[in-house]
């Protein structure tokens, strides 16, 4: 049950009887609102409306303060584990050298390790235009020498004067260390399963 952070609480709630559960999840009835309070005080415990819309209110006896600093806890938890992928570009020609290319890829594998996808665009000058296929040939090239951490998102498309091509990390693979860790974990878990 997915419980809102800025509940009423205690002398906040103005109706007539709730549906009371207590601190252990047990279902103690509908009873008066005053009653409600009573046992809450009793308990040492907060009443808090949880569910305002049904008919009679739902209201649980719970420790709010204490609520209130595990929703923050998780809150924090789930802002820390987010990760906001960009989008960085790197440009590169039609009659790109082959030093210059390889400098490109290098810097396009370390936005791709540090998990940012990458925009790789083409720009063709003038009568360039009419040789496109000099524009693919370097892209695919491109996209060969990132292919050990990134896949292809979109493959290589014109869009007016530019060819552009969007690479993507690669899913990141466990470690060596972490694949023999849960094998071991999984080999001790087993004997005590079958003891079981």
């Amino acid at each position: 049950m997915v419980i809102a952070l800025d509940l009423m609480i205690n002398e906040d709630i103005r109706d007539r009887e709730v549906r009371l559960i207590d601190e252990n999840g047990e279902q103690l009835g509908v009873m008066p609102t005053q009653k409600a309070l009573e046992l809450a005080e009793e308990r040492g415990l907060d009443l808090a409306k949880i569910q305002p819309t049904a008919k009679p209110p739902v209201c649980k006896l719970l420790d709010y303060d204490k609520y209130r600093y595990e929703q923050s806890r998780r809150e924090r938890e789930n802002r820390k584990n987010q990760r906001v992928v960009s989008l960085k570009e790197v440009q590169l020609s039609a009659t790109i050298e082959e030093n210059d290319i390889l400098t490109k890829a290098k810097m396009a594998t370390r936005f791709l390790q540090d998990g940012d996808k990458v925009k790789v665009s083409i720009r063709f000058r003038g009568r360039q235009i009419t040789h496109s296929d000099i524009g693919m040939q370097v892209m695919h090239d491109f996209a060969e020498r990132c292919q050990e951490v990134s896949t292809v998102e979109r493959r290589p498309l014109m869009d007016g004067r530019h060819l552009i091509m969007i690479l993507a990390p690669k899913a990141a693979k466990a470690s060596f260390a972490e694949k023999k860790a849960r094998k071991e974990a999984a080999q001790a878990a087993a004997p005590e399963e079958a003891k079981n």
